[in-house]
């Protein structure tokens, strides 16, 4: 769908130079999603490998975050590979409701979304736990998967956009009450940046 050269706005890389990579197509649904135009993955032109790795080659950091959309929905093999092999770390934001976890990964970022359960193998993979704070009920949903990640996974809780005035002090209060968690703010956003 679209790359862009940015600086991680959220969760563990927070404040990193980061360049993403945005793939089209998506199943889940969610109807707060900010990316809806990600959704069809034929309304985005096809590039090669090598185009996609030659325009994050362009900048200067090695950190390529591949999203969408969900990105697992397309065999990330190669691009991983092809990626790695020129010197990037491979980070990856996905919801986990993909029969198959493809491609080489240094960090994988679990975000689950209500709308459609994840496949429970993503659990031993992720490196950190993100999930976004749309009303009360969202705090047993996140907790809820704390017991089949490994313990090295760090956890997030993240409000919504559009729910950030209401639902930050809840995340702050549920934080300063369960100190395991921390929270995930979408500093791009607050700096205005992509």
């Amino acid at each position: 769908m679209e790359a862009f050269y940015t600086l991680q706005g959220e969760g563990a890389h927070t404040g990193r130079a980061a360049y993403f990579i945005r793939l089209g197509g998506c199943d889940v649904g969610c109807h707060w999603c900010d990316v809806k135009e990600s959704w069809d993955a034929d309304a985005h032109p096809k590039l090669t490998i090598d185009t996609i790795v030659e325009g994050a080659l362009q900048f200067p950091g090695r950190m390529a975050v591949i999203t969408g959309g969900e990105p697992l929905m397309h065999d990330l093999t190669t691009l991983t590979a092809t990626l790695q092999d020129a010197g990037f770390k491979t980070n990856i934001e996905t919801s986990g409701v993909c029969q198959h976890v493809t491609g080489s990964w240094d960090w994988i970022c679990f975000s689950p979304k209500k709308f459609k359960k994840p496949n429970p193998a993503i659990f031993e993979m992720a490196n950190e736990l993100k999930v976004i704070i749309y009303n009360q009920s969202d705090f047993a949903f996140a907790e809820s998967f704390v017991p089949h990640l490994r313990p090295d996974c760090k956890l997030f809780l993240q409000t919504e956009w559009s729910k950030s005035n209401e639902m930050l002090p809840r995340i702050v209060d549920y934080v300063k009450n369960h100190p395991q968690w921390q929270i995930s703010l979408q500093t791009h956003k607050y700096m205005d940046i992509p």
